[in-house]
């Protein structure tokens, strides 16, 4: 099993979702301290991105009115640091907010917080704004357009390829889709979040591209174990093997930041071996509406659901090196 961390693994931070993250407009990206943000915000999700988020927005002079989770009281928790609402009812959420943003687990939740036929955030929905962050299908994102569209409202599409520590310092990297128009509106808002962003398109499109991040992510990350494991069987140095790669075409982001972990057996969560076979499968179920075949997509999915049968799906997704060791689970 994995080690525990040692004191001084402070070395590096790892970059959970960051193929994209080093595209970067300004490094730093401080808090804006000119008092023009009139449009109240709240969160639906508040988990570590989530949270980071709305701290982010909150230090820049918004005002976060409310906030909702299933875990009622990590929503408690923050409200009371934050000075806002924690709501148990979706539409109070709605009532108190010009922009809400939802950061949720799959589909399911998204249909869930949407689409349900009773408590709902649409309810009493016109003019309101949802920017919905989280990595799901294109489909559900075209659902939640058209429905929000009824209603009113407006959704919008901001996929995040970057991790926990970019949420909280506003270095976000930013995938948007909708109506670029609703986009204008916050975009001073977005861009307090983000170090870079780029408008895909049409409602779903930014998702689909982040589907393609993540699935090509997962990939890499699939072979890089495969490599240092086939590595450590042959009797090879992995310090000298790791060096190597990165001066060569074996070279890659992963390599940066999960080469260590996978030797050191240290596979804290940044990115979860459990979404990243829920993002290979979407990446899946996209390539099949177009009539594609992805043989490595559907290895590494294998993996990946793999780990989560074997009961290690929290760890992070450098974890998939458990399986291509000898003598670790595989």
């Amino acid at each position: 099993m994995p080690r525990p961390r040692p004191a001084d693994h402070g070395r590096r931070r790892k970059d959970a979702q960051s193929v994209l993250s080093r595209v970067q407009v300004n490094p730093t990206n401080p808090p804006t301290t000119k008092p023009v943000m009139s449009q109240t915000v709240a969160f639906v999700g508040v988990g570590k991105m989530g949270a980071n988020m709305a701290r982010r927005l909150k230090d820049c002079g918004y005002s976060v009115t409310a906030v909702l989770d299933v875990n009622t009281q990590a929503a408690a928790d923050l409200a009371a640091e934050l000075g806002c609402k924690a709501c148990t009812k979706l539409a109070d959420v709605t009532a108190v907010a010009d922009v809400i943003f939802t950061v949720v687990t799959n589909d399911a939740a998204m249909r869930g917080i949407f689409l349900g036929s009773g408590d709902s955030l649409l309810t009493n929905a016109k003019g309101k704004i949802f920017i919905n962050c989280a990595t799901l299908s294109p489909a559900i994102h075209r659902e939640v357009y058209a429905a929000a569209e009824k209603a009113g409202a407006h959704s919008l599409e901001a996929c995040m390829a970057s991790s926990i520590s970019h949420a909280r310092e506003g270095k976000l990297y930013l995938m948007l889709a909708g109506d670029e128009a609703v986009y204008q509106k916050v975009q001073p808002m977005i861009e307090q979040m983000s170090v870079n962003r780029r408008f895909i398109g049409g409602p779903g499109r930014a998702a689909e591209v982040k589907a393609l991040v993540n699935m090509v992510m997962n990939i890499n990350t699939a072979g890089l174990a495969e490599g240092l494991g086939l590595a450590a069987a042959l009797g090879h140095d992995l310090n000298m093997i790791r060096e190597v790669f990165s001066q060569t075409g074996a070279n890659s982001r992963v390599l940066e930041t999960d080469s260590a972990d996978m030797v050191a057996r240290e596979h804290d969560c940044w990115f979860s071996a459990e979404h990243a076979a829920k993002d290979s499968g979407i990446a899946a179920d996209v390539a099949k509406t177009v009539g594609l075949s992805l043989p490595l997509n559907d290895a590494t999915k294998a993996q990946y659901e793999k780990m989560v049968t074997l009961g290690l799906g929290g760890l992070d997704k450098s974890g998939i090196a458990e399986l291509t060791f000898k003598g670790r689970h595989a």
